[in-house]
């Protein structure tokens, strides 16, 4: 698939070196960028229209609609009911029973449905350019820009990162199943050409399932990035003579951004939450049972889909938590900013260079000899960023704004922090860990009731 292009193009302006950075999504008039929400058949997202369309998830016309929803009734709840009533081989040896498959098609098309049926109402009701939040890249910087541009191009590649292995291992364990001779069951007149066309059909229902639930997880994290290049981006501000009043309405543009995501995903978060928690919990009790036989053989199809839903989870909490670490992590930033811009004023004399007071000695020592951590700087890896470091802020970043607007800023940030929530819970990592502790609370009572663990 092509790679995605929707660079800036840069003029020659009269002021002598400057070029004039024309917006990515062509506006010769403002009141126009709300006609460019709506999809058009050779904009910017082309190739990843290809992809829904090819995907039978495109609803863009009446007829693509039509397509969707049959494949989506077919594959997702035909092809599992008549594979579970059907070919379930209840006769069969150790090896070939499927005792978990009613939990295996159960789990995997209830989370495929709500992927399905979310992902519709997000495109239908907004479309695929507002959805991606392709009509607010007009005014972000380039390198915003470039940033999601890259970013959206890698999105298909991260979804056959998870598609691929899963499918391959079901594709190894389901024509194992039938090439063994587990299902006799002539419904075309020959078995050999059913067992094939069965084996067939249940592939492209996993293979279905499976794509739409990551989907609709991978462009969740693709927004949540959007969200982080302006972030960081929004970091820069610290590092100029940035005014108050530009920065804090940056700020709420960007949390109204978060706001919007919060609102669009809050329900398909917390249902697939509530859904793989009840399919993890409903599939240890069955497994830990006195009388359960487990082997690769027949759980391992179980094993596969766990896994499946617990990806698909982390990937949709592990995106929140992060976009919204970075959120409020501009509050550190915004401290940092105000307390060095306070040393300055405080410690510079007759201008003379900036000192910073080592209290317990008593002795200064200017701010280019502040240890910044430069020596250990292989030892944070990718994880200090224009956040999270220990550099000082330049002097020129502060050097016209005055102290009560400074701390006004700082105190505003601490009372209003941004993040993803979901009906008022924000999705941060002491959230996480609260999740984790009541989880892993529920598994212990669980197998306290099953194999008695007190």
């Amino acid at each position: 698939m092509a790679d995605i292009d929707i660079g800036t193009a840069v003029s020659g302006g009269g002021d002598g070196g400057g070029g004039r950075r024309e917006p990515l999504i062509i506006n010769n008039n403002r009141e126009n960028k709300f006609t460019r929400c709506v999809s058009h058949a050779q904009d910017e997202l082309h190739s990843f229209r290809k992809y829904l369309r090819w995907m039978c998830v495109d609803q863009s016309s009446p007829w693509t609609a039509v397509l969707s929803w049959s494949m989506f009734v077919v594959f997702t709840l035909v092809v599992p009911a008549t594979s579970h009533f059907m070919l379930a081989c209840s006769d069969c040896d150790s090896h070939h029973s499927r005792p978990y498959d009613s939990v295996v098609q159960l789990s995997l098309s209830s989370f495929a449905a709500l992927s399905f049926l979310c992902l519709s109402r997000f495109i239908s009701k907004y479309g695929l350019r507002r959805f991606l939040f392709f009509d607010k890249l007009w005014d972000e910087s380039e390198t915003v820009r470039r940033g999601y541009t890259n970013q959206l191009n890698r999105s298909l590649k991260i979804l056959s990162y998870f598609v691929t292995p899963c499918f391959l291992a079901m594709s190894s364990y389901k024509i194992w199943w039938y090439a063994s001779g587990a299902s006799q069951i002539p419904f075309l007149g020959n078995v050999i050409l059913s067992d094939t066309v069965a084996c067939v059909m249940e592939l492209f229902s996993w293979l279905y399932r499976t794509t739409v639930i990551f989907l609709v997880c991978v462009l969740f994290r693709l927004i949540c990035h959007l969200q982080i290049l302006r972030l960081q981006d929004f970091a820069q501000v610290f590092q100029m003579d940035s005014d108050v009043g530009s920065i804090l309405s940056e700020h709420l543009r960007i949390r109204r951004h978060l706001r919007i995501i919060s609102h669009r995903y809050r329900t398909f978060i917390l249902l697939s939450l509530i859904l793989v928690t009840g399919s993890q919990f409903y599939s240890l009790l069955i497994t830990t049972k006195a009388y359960a036989e487990l082997n690769i053989y027949r759980a391992g199809e179980l094993a596969l889909c766990s896994m499946t839903l617990l990806t698909a989870l982390l990937i949709l909490l592990r995106s929140a938590s992060k976009i919204t670490h970075k959120a409020q992590a501009v509050t550190c930033l915004a401290a940092k900013w105000h307390v060095c811009a306070t040393i300055e004023s405080f410690e510079t004399v007759d201008g003379e260079t900036p000192r910073l007071v080592d209290r317990t000695s008593g002795h200064g020592f200017h701010s280019t000899d502040v240890d910044t951590g430069g020596s250990d700087s292989e030892d944070y890896g990718d994880e200090e960023d224009d956040f999270d470091n220990n550099n000082l802020i330049p002097a020129y970043a502060y050097s016209t704004i005055s102290f009560q607007k400074r701390q006004a800023l700082v105190n505003y940030f601490e009372n209003n922090r941004a993040g993803i929530t979901v009906f008022g819970f924000t999705l941060d990592r002491s959230t996480l860990h609260t999740i984790f502790g009541i989880e892993m609370s529920l598994v212990l009572w669980l197998l306290g009731k099953t194999i008695g663990i007190s």
